[in-house]
């Protein structure tokens, strides 16, 4: 039996998750590691934090998995998607990464845009320059930290450092690469035209593969540091969407995965390059050869609910551990209470600026509604109910762009809340299933691997023999009704406050 390991370099930790030759779910680990914010809006974090994690996330999983380590025969990375790793001529970071959910960079996305066009950039890689994405950091960079900038050899994503921490090697894949704004997504290359008219180098872009191919084997010393065989091979990966939605199964037509972790994200199959005009969602190139994928994110969805937990959920938490419970487990009981609307409660949930669909870093939370008579459990529920409406915001959009949504898998953390599976069920208005080994994107890095050995044919084959669905929750029409009206509240409150989110960003 031989055995694939799926490295994911998330946000909060590195999860490596171990499979079996055909595609089942042998064991994870996770380590994680902090997160930085210097400034307001600024996200940051130390690379060889995530290569100390991983190396420890390896050396667990394999002893969980009891399995001998010669018996690995490829390894699939995946991680945090827009992240910009600085490299020196000798290979060494220059400085913290600069994360997608930094938003310091309005300004450079706008002259991004003026120099080379909206049209242009649209035309090349499909998507609007945003905060969140590579290309106005590296301008960032190149403005406020001259000294930096003038160093740079190499500028990698963060799993794609993790690659060259494991092989010694550059490269990236082309769904990865499609979130960089330096993409030409349509042709599935790195664009010279975006790259050289903003006075970057070619070379500093590591050559991009299709998701299932290898780039590189691993390095003799962490061969003998771990005991595995000689070459064993490192395939290209995902962006973690794309991995996350071969993890899933979202390869093929009217499938689409609604995920809650620390952001959110609806994601939808297309066999063609579908783009929209308004530009509210991405178009990203699919981890499946020659697919793409369009997608709209949400940068605080799961993240909303955690910083509930941990600014005003010390009871809950408190509770939970008598309990021997989950502190989010405790909150969605206590949500479960409250009456759907949460007695004409609202929350919008735009704790870190937003992407989709407004694209508006200076967006920020707000509970609409407060008076004397709500309760805790009342707001959480207008958390996990905001939450929720922001995601259909995404739905929409694809429905529009004459994609269709004919089942909805669940993944993530809002996806082991039966009551925010009832929720997204009635807000979405299709039926809502779980997946059966819901390991994310790590999961989807491992297949992957297997396969780029040649254990599977295709990515869809590898999808068809190890991913199942599980638990189907069908839309409560009461519940639907009830969330259409405060759907359409939801969505006119946004305009009425943007100008208002800029002027407090002045003050």
């Amino acid at each position: 039996m031989e055995y694939f390991l799926g490295i994911d370099v998330g946000t909060t930790g590195c999860k490596v998750v171990l499979i079996d030759e055909e595609g089942q779910f042998i064991a994870r680990s996770v380590e994680e590691y902090p997160l930085f914010t210097p400034r307001p809006n600024w996200a940051e974090q130390n690379p060889h934090d995530w290569w100390q994690a991983t190396l420890q996330a390896m050396e667990k999983v394999v002893r969980v998995g009891g399995i001998d380590p010669a018996q690995i025969a490829g390894v699939g990375l995946t991680g945090q998607m827009h992240g910009s790793v600085f490299l020196d001529t000798q290979g060494e970071v220059l400085r913290p990464a600069i994360l997608w959910c930094d938003q310091r960079t309005a300004e450079e996305c706008r002259e991004i845009t003026e120099i080379v066009g909206l049209e242009k950039i649209m035309q090349i890689n499909c998507n609007p320059v945003l905060p969140g994405f590579t290309a106005p950091k590296i301008y960032w960079l190149k403005k406020h930290e001259p000294e930096v900038y003038q160093k740079v050899s190499k500028v990698l994503l963060p799993k794609d450092y993790i690659r060259y921490c494991l092989t010694g090697g550059f490269a990236t894949d082309v769904s990865d690469a499609s979130g960089t704004s330096l993409f030409d997504v349509p042709r599935r290359k790195w664009s010279s035209e975006l790259i050289e008219a903003l006075g970057f180098r070619m070379d500093w872009f590591p050559p991009s593969f299709e998701s299932p191919e290898v780039t590189g084997y691993l390095k003799s010393e962490i061969v003998r540091r771990f005991g595995f065989r000689e070459k064993v091979p490192v395939v290209a990966g995902g962006g973690d969407n794309a991995a996350g939605a071969v993890g899933t199964g979202i390869v093929e037509t009217g499938l689409v995965s609604a995920s809650l972790g620390t952001s959110g994200v609806v994601f939808a199959f297309s066999e063609t390059v579908k783009v929209d005009e308004k530009g509210r969602v991405h178009t990203f190139c699919h981890a499946v050869p020659g697919k793409w994928h369009v997608m709209g994110v949400m940068l605080s969805a799961g993240g909303s609910l955690r910083w509930f937990r941990d600014r005003l959920g010390f009871e809950e938490q408190a509770v939970s551990q008598l309990l021997g419970k989950d502190p989010y487990e405790v909150l969605s009981e206590e949500a479960a209470l409250a009456p759907p609307g949460g007695e004409g409660l609202l929350f919008l949930p735009y704790l870190t600026g937003e992407r989709t669909p407004h694209a508006d870093p200076f967006a920020r939370g707000v509970f609409f509604g407060l008076t004397l008579k709500h309760r805790k459990n009342e707001m959480v529920r207008a958390v996990m109910e905001g939450v929720t409406f922001g995601m259909r915001d995404s739905f929409e959009i694809i429905r529009e762009m004459g994609i269709p949504v004919q089942e909805v898998r669940a993944i993530g953390g809002g996806a082991r809340s039966v009551l925010w599976r009832k929720i997204q069920a009635a807000v979405y208005g299709v039926p809502l299933y779980g997946v059966e080994v819901d390991e994310g994107p790590a999961f989807g890095a491992a297949l992957l691997a297997s396969v780029g050995t040649g254990k599977f044919a295709s990515v869809e084959e590898a999808c068809k023999k190890a991913v199942r669905t599980t638990h189907c929750e069908e839309p409560d029409p009461e519940l639907s009704r009830v969330y259409e009206k405060l759907y359409a509240i939801y969505r006119d409150l946004y305009p009425a406050l943007r100008d208002f989110y800029r002027r407090i960003a002045q003050v």
